[in-house]
């Protein structure tokens, strides 16, 4: 016995409409002798969840008189009753077919059980009608649709579908299949009178009960007229012709109405809201329309958990008050025919799906009330004649939905799930498979369009949830794509468009995939494998078998076709297989059906992007009308990527071209209510998805750029980021005021777009290979660029991303680039981003002043005669200065010290460029004296390095920028010094003071000479202090020599050489590598103790100091020895093949292939020999003309200087210079003491 179709009562856990009940239902009743049900620890367990109701309260039944004849119709009847619904306008009272539609609608209203939670969608009546497969005849003919792990169960009224074939000439392939597997002719059969008999009477004792007190209706006097009215009622179909073509005014009551199907408005991406009617799309988007079977038209929705099957089932039962139990259903029964098993069964799955804990049954005879008997749920399966094993039907349960879950696979696919009557073989067949055989329109299959909207409903609602966890795209990916399958584009191009987004939205283009992500990423769908003993099996021939019984709603026959059963997907041999526990049981798991792509680098994912976008671009494109005002372009045609040579062009031209990088940061449609270019309508959908399209390419685009940028190959990069502009472009020019975030983006696009053409600037060299990267194009690229160029001439950017070939162009355009990013930056207050613009908009101003500062030295350079400084240089001086003084607000704007301290720094090194551009040239081209504006700016740069070091504070903070400063402000101070005393500005300035200022420049040099720290500078910095004690030295040497009068001032300057000269020499002996320096410092020192030794008259004091200068002098051996040594390394070096070539080229220079400088060696060995000889003849003079008698030591020191002097006279001028070096090697070493010191210098 069926429930009426329009009932308004209440289930057992009523709650307020569209809530959940979250309470758990009661329990149905002790436990009985074998079988039990109760949602407690029993044997069968269910549970059942009202998740919606539309009923009002219940109300008590109204207990019948007995003898009330139920022919007569009370005075309420056929009037609409909330109690009822519907069902008070039909005499139907209740009816037992299902809509076609019905688990699409509860679908789309409880969507988030879909996919994961629930196994089963369907109406009530459905679950009964598979759950009485191995006890009934009749036939069962139901449409299976999956989606995840859902399966949603529909009747499939065959009778119905040919019925419209024969009108429109659809199906006509499965009414072919279909006689060819029943094996004869289809032929409809009227239902009897009996059947519409026991209809009214069941309606007229529901409008009993509910007590009514409304005037009667009249009964139909011909009851035939009411029999047709009723069949036209049932027959009136369901199926929507509206899914194939536009319904003709013949059909406009029969079509089905436009159902609900809301798109999240959070997601607000263009999804299908809205549909033209001139698309002709199926009206299946409207809110509030009645779409008979496309919404939830149930009483009540319920969430049954029956065993370990969880249930989403839509039931019409009316549910009365009353007895000892809040709810109890009402039943009908004629007293002359028992409940047989099937009834029973009826009984106890509607109450245990409704929880209703009793069964209230009203006997009849012809229509006359005889008594009323009340019937717990759990003793109906023990009735007498109806008597069934809870137990088997929970392995029924179990087994169906194991078998179509592991032969339904395919999401999309629309299955059919067919027993003929009087059969027990049970076929499944894949209806989609042979539609495509039998060559037909996809779209002719009406559960097309329902299961397309489902799947895109479903992977809209998974989307929000992805948002949190990253686990459903792969289950998403495979909805989207399988509902994109089933969509015609030039009928559905909304829900394509759409769904082209949302899968260009997996694809995360801001982060990579997280490695562990990896299994949580893969398509959920993931269901258990079922195994079916006899699955693999060869298909046997079945034996006819006639079905006696007939059926109530046509002739169904069986038959044993043997080529169209092997067409079916899978076979029930036996209705009697649903009843052996676990025939049909889970093995293992079935792995995804679909893999999300998770190893993919930025590149691929970002096509991957593209490709979606561009298919979405081309459904959106291909409903727009209006084109007569666009070029007719090929998208075969590439659109070429200008490049020019900007360097004829004025910064002026270039200004008003930037000023388009910031137009687009305003609103740029002000009136939104005229079409746009292409002919869209502002906040059609259309609209909205180009909007959301363009922008997710741009976006692609930009991580594309950025991506080819950190791999430097910036041709690639700037034509990505003159894409994503382009696409940027054309969003500005289809939307009105952008949102703060659109404005960031920019920002960021225009950030980019500078840093690619930075890097172009200083890379100049590589060109070529950056211009043929900029000039690709794929084709997948054009037509991106030919639908941008439908709503855009895309060329507000060109300035900005056009390939120049001018460095200072680049450079101008990089930071007009930043500079446009500051102001949109600063304009909408997005303070996260303003350090990084205004630490980029530093970099580019000190790259500029660093460009013009070198423009300013290479033209120094170039200078063939020193004139006076010229007014270009002046000019590079000043924007070079401008730049760097830019630059550094933009850094002490964001309190970055360490950047601020480079620019002061090249400060200071544009400074001292001015510096040298003023250095003084005399008549005859020589180097002048000092002048008073090279001190200005080697002031001025002294003065900058120092706010460089107090900027930077201490060296922890930055050591390697600290010591590049510390390093330049030593090298000014020493450049400063030498200049000062090599070039003195006598004419100016008093000796005394320019040596003050000599040794004051010099000290502080010295100062900044870090000696400690073990860094790559410590050489130079051990050789600058060397030089600078070598020249404080012979300052002050020069001071002595020329001092006349002050004894006091001669004595400090004397001991003051003395200590400099020391101290130079140890700092040579400790480099190894300064030989000449070495010895040119010793000769000096020598130079120094023989004029001492001139102003003195003892003999005594003379022999003191010409002993004191030859052992000065025997220390020059170890200049000697590392002479010799690079003398030998050299000849080794001659000995190799390219010889004469390299011995040419020394000769050129002068130079040796160790870095001796040869000429320097031979001068200074020019100095040595003579004042070597000199020093020996003093001493050899003086000791003979002694007065006193010498010892013996004097003596042999005597025969020591003599054999030397022989030597040394002896020696041949004309010598190679080797040899004359180890011949003063040999001499010094006799003069050295034999202390076995020596050893320490030697070789």
């Amino acid at each position: 016995m069926s429930a009426s179709a329009g009932d308004r009562e209440p289930g057992v856990l009523h709650q307020d409409n569209a809530k959940e009940d979250s309470s758990g239902p009661p329990c149905a009743g002790e436990n009985s002798k074998h079988d039990s049900v109760c949602t407690g620890s029993s044997e069968i367990k269910s549970r059942a969840v009202v998740k919606y109701c539309a009923a009002p309260p219940p109300t008590s039944y109204a207990l019948l008189q007995e003898k009330t004849d139920l022919k007569l119709p009370p005075a309420n009847w056929l009037r609409e009753n909330p109690q009822l619904g519907s069902a008070g306008t039909t005499v139907l009272g209740s009816s037992s077919k299902s809509k076609p539609f019905s688990s699409f609608g509860m679908a789309y209203e409880f969507i988030d059980c879909i996919g994961d939670d629930v196994d089963v969608v369907s109406d009530s009546e459905n679950i009964k009608k598979l759950l009485k497969i191995p006890y009934s005849k009749s036939h069962v003919s139901m449409a299976v649709h999956r989606v995840g792990r859902t399966l949603l169960l529909d009747e499939l009224d065959i009778q119905e579908l040919f019925m419209r074939s024969s009108q429109t000439g659809d199906w006509t392939w499965l009414k072919e299949f279909y006689q060819r597997l029943i094996d004869q002719k289809w032929q409809r059969k009227k239902k009897s009178k009996e059947h519409w008999y026991q209809k009214a009477i069941l309606s007229k004792f529901l409008y009993y009960s509910i007590n009514g007190d409304g005037a009667a209706e009249p009964v139909p006097d011909n009851p035939n007229d009411g029999e047709e009215q009723n069949e036209a009622e049932e027959y009136s179909s369901s199926w929507p012709t509206a899914f194939t073509s536009a319904a003709s005014d013949t059909e406009e009551s029969d079509a089905p109405k436009q159902g609900s199907v809301s798109m999240d408005s959070q997601f607000a991406l263009g999804q299908v809201t809205s549909v033209p009617k001139e698309q002709n799309l199926p009206m299946l988007f409207d809110e509030g329309e009645n779409s008979q079977g496309l919404r939830n038209d149930f009483v009540r929705n319920i969430m049954w958990t029956f065993e370990d099957i969880h249930m989403l089932v839509g039931s019409n039962m009316p549910i009365f008050g009353g007895g000892r139990y809040p709810a109890v259903s009402l039943r009908l029964r004629d007293n002359n025919k028992p409940i047989n098993i099937l009834t029973g069964i009826d009984y106890w799955l509607d109450n245990l799906m409704c929880n209703v804990p009793e069964l209230v049954m009203c006997f009849h005879v012809n229509g006359i009330v005889q008594k009323y008997e009340m019937i717990k749920t759990e003793d109906i399966p023990h009735l007498e004649n109806s008597n069934f094993s809870t137990r088997v039907v929970k392995d029924i349960a179990q087994n169906i939905l194991s078998f179509l879950k592991s032969n339904c696979t395919k999401e999309g696919h629309t299955y059919w799930l067919f027993k003929a009557s009087g059969s027990d073989i049970v076929k499944l067949y894949d209806l989609t498979t042979l539609c495509e055989e039998a060559e037909e329109e996809k779209c002719q299959n009406p559960f097309t369009l329902p299961v397309a909207v489902l799947l895109y409903r479903v992977a809209s609602n998974l989307m929000l949830k992805a948002r949190q966890n990253r686990k459903h795209y792969g289950t998403i990916r495979t909805l989207l794509l399988n509902c994109v399958k089933l969509l015609d584009e030039e009928r559905h191009p909304q829900i394509i468009a759409s769904a082209h987004y949302m899968l260009s939205e997996l694809f995360q283009l801001d982060e990579a995939p997280e490695e562990d992500e990896g299994e949580s990423l893969r398509a959920g769908g993931s269901e258990d494998s079922y195994s079916d003993e006899d699955g693999e099996e060869e298909e046997e021939e079945l034996t006819e078998d006639s079905d006696e019984n007939g059926d109530e709603n046509g002739s169904y026959g069986s038959c044993s076709s043997p080529q169209d059963d092997s067409k079916a997907v899978a076979v029930i041999r036996s209705v009697g297989e649903l009843s052996v526990p676990e025939k049909y049981k889970s093995t293992h798991q079935i792995r995804p059906s679909g893999v999300f792509p998770v190893s993919l680098d930025k590149e691929e994912r970002c096509r991957h992007v593209l490709s979606y976008v561009l298919k979405g671009l081309k459904a959106v494109d291909g409903t727009i009308q209006k084109e007569s005002d666009l070029p007719a372009a090929d998208p075969n045609t590439p659109i070429p990527l200008k490049y020019e040579d900007r360097s004829a062009i004025g910064a002026c031209a270039a200004e008003q071209g930037i000023s388009l990088l910031l137009e687009r940061g305003q609103s740029t449609v002000h009136n939104q209510k005229h079409p746009t270019r292409s002919g869209m309508i502002p906040g059609s959908w259309q609209h909205r998805m180009k909007l959301q399209l363009f922008l997710k390419a741009s976006k692609a685009y930009y991580v594309l750029s950025d991506a080819a940028t950190n791999l430097l190959k910036y041709g690639r990069a700037l034509r990505y980021i003159k894409l994503s502009l382009q696409c940027y472009d054309a969003y500005c020019s289809v939307s009105g005021t952008p949102h703060p975030h659109m404005l960031q983006f920019h920002s960021q696009c225009l950030s980019l777009c500078g840093d690619i053409q930075l890097m172009l600037a200083q890379n100049a060299h590589n060109r070529a290979a950056y211009l043929e990267e900029y000039s690709y194009q794929t084709k997948e690229d054009q037509e991106i660029l030919h639908s941008l160029h439908r709503e855009s001439s895309c060329q507000a950017f060109n300035m900005a991303t056009d390939l120049a070939m001018d460095p200072e162009y680049q450079l101008f355009v990089s930071s007009k680039c930043y500079e446009a990013a500051y102001e949109l930056v600063i304009s909408e207050a997005l303070k996260d981003q303003l350090a990084q613009v205004l630490k980029r908009l530093g970099n580019i101003r000190n790259e500029m002043g660093v460009y013009y500062m070198n423009q300013a030295a290479a033209m120094q350079t170039e200078k063939e005669v020193k004139k006076s400084v010229s007014i270009a240089e002046q000019e590079m001086w000043k924007k070079s200065f401008a730049f760097f003084e830019k630059g550094m607000k933009d850094f002490e704007a964001i309190g970055d010290s360490t950047n601020t301290a480079l620019l002061l720094c090249n400060t200071g090194r544009l400074m001292r460029i001015c510096a040298q551009a003023h250095c003084a040239v005399s008549a005859d081209q020589s180097r002048g004296e000092f002048s008073p504006e090279e001190a200005l700016y080697y002031n001025k740069a002294i003065d900058y390095y120092s706010r460089a070091m107090k900027s930077l504070a201490s060296r922890e903070n930055h050591p390697a920028v600290w010591d590049s400063v510390n390093w330049e402000l030593s090298t000014t101070y020493f450049t400063l010094a030498t200049l000062l005393q090599d070039y003195a500005p006598l004419s100016r300035k008093a000796q005394e003071q320019i040596e003050r200022e000599v040794t004051e420049a010099m000290m502080k040099s010295l100062k900044y000479c870090d000696l400690q720290t073990e860094s790559a500078r410590q050489p130079l910095y051990q050789y600058r202090a060397a030089t600078i004690h070598h020249r404080l030295a012979s300052m002050y040497h020069s001071c002595f020599r020329n001092q006349v009068g002050d004894e006091h001032l001669r004595k400090q300057h004397r001991s003051l050489a003395e200590l400099h000269y020391s101290k130079a020499v140890c700092l040579f002996l400790s480099l190894k590598d300064a030989p000449c320096e070495l010895l040119r410092t010793l000769l000096e020192r020598v130079a120094f103790a023989e004029f001492t030794m001139a102003g003195q008259s003892s003999n005594a004091a003379k022999l003191k100091s010409l002993t004191g200068a030859v052992e000065l002098m025997a220390e020059t051996r170890c200049a000697f020895l590392l002479i010799h040594k690079e003398l030998l390394e050299e000849q080794i070096e001659l000995r190799e093949p390219d010889a004469a070539e390299s011995a040419e080229s020394r000769d050129v220079v002068g130079g040796s292939a160790s870095g001796l400088n040869l000429q320097e060696v031979m001068k200074l060995i020019g100095v040595f020999e003579p004042s070597f000889s000199f020093l020996l003849l003093q001493l050899i003079k003086l000791m003979t003309t002694m007065k006193r008698k010498p010892s013996n030591k004097d003596e042999e020191l005597l025969k020591t200087y003599r054999n030397v002097y022989s030597k040394l006279l002896r020696a041949e001028k004309n010598a190679p210079l080797l040899r004359r070096v180890e011949l003063h090697i040999e001499l010094l070493q006799q003069l050295t003491p034999q202390t076995g010191s020596d050893d320490t210098h030697s070789r």
